[in-house]
Order: structure tokens, then sequence, then C-alpha cells
């Protein structure tokens, strides 16, 4: 089933992880500058510990972090925040073995290209996948 249209008047509640400090600042500040309701943290850990009471709908995630990864914590985010649409990216093709081993467990993900295409991300957030 499609996720439904998401408009950026609405104020959806977007997180944005990664370990990199300055591209989950820079893109929160994008993406509150476009319309929505941006938030970054900076590990996975972090992130899950924050489910509870910030109940994102929309999650983009760096795959490869110290500690949890991004896939890690997509799974405990999927279990918790079932429709919460999560987008996971990588600048590494390395990451494709992580990508095989969740998806063997029966976890699916988007996979976005790093550096992301600022247009298309907003589009895709805007619209149903």
């Amino acid at each position: 089933m499609a996720a439904p249209a998401i408009p950026a008047t609405s104020k959806c509640r977007v997180v944005v992880v990664d370990d990199e400090v300055a591209i989950a600042s820079t893109l929160k500040a994008i993406l509150n500058h476009s319309g929505f309701d941006a938030h970054a943290m900076f590990s996975g850990q972090e992130l899950v510990d924050s489910l509870e009471t910030l109940r994102p709908d929309v999650l983009i995630m760096d795959v490869e972090m110290p500690g949890m990864t991004g896939i890690e914590a997509a799974i405990i985010t999927r279990r918790k925040l079932p429709n919460c649409k999560i987008l996971l990216w990588s600048g590494r093709a390395a990451t494709s073995g992580l990508f095989l081993k969740a998806r063997e467990q029966g976890h699916e993900f988007e996979l976005l290209g790093k550096p992301v295409n600022l247009p298309d991300l907003l589009a895709k957030l805007r619209t149903s996948s």
C-alpha cells in the first residue's frame, strides 16, 4: 500500500539522521525552510531513544554510522512506527551487503544515493512513492 501524499503545508515531521553533523543540520534547515517540521539527529541510538516522543512521519537516515547502523535503526523504527516512511541514503557501494542481509530477513527499504538530489528528495516527500 502506497504512503499517502505528504504536502509540505501539513508540517510533516521529518527526522534526518546522519553522523556527519553538517549534513544532518543542513538538510534539517533546508527542510524547515521548505515547510516541513524537520529535526536532526546524529546517531541511530539517538533516533531510537526519541521515537516514542518525536514520532516522525518520515525518516531520512544514513546507512553507515558508528554503533547502530541506519538499517538497524530503521528496523526498530518500522516495528514501533509502521506508518513512518523510511528513506535510507548512502554514498558507498559497500552498503549493498547490509541491504541484502536486511532483505533476507524480510526488511525492504528505499535507498537514496549520496549526495542526494534535493529537488527529487523534496518531490518524494511531497508525493506518495
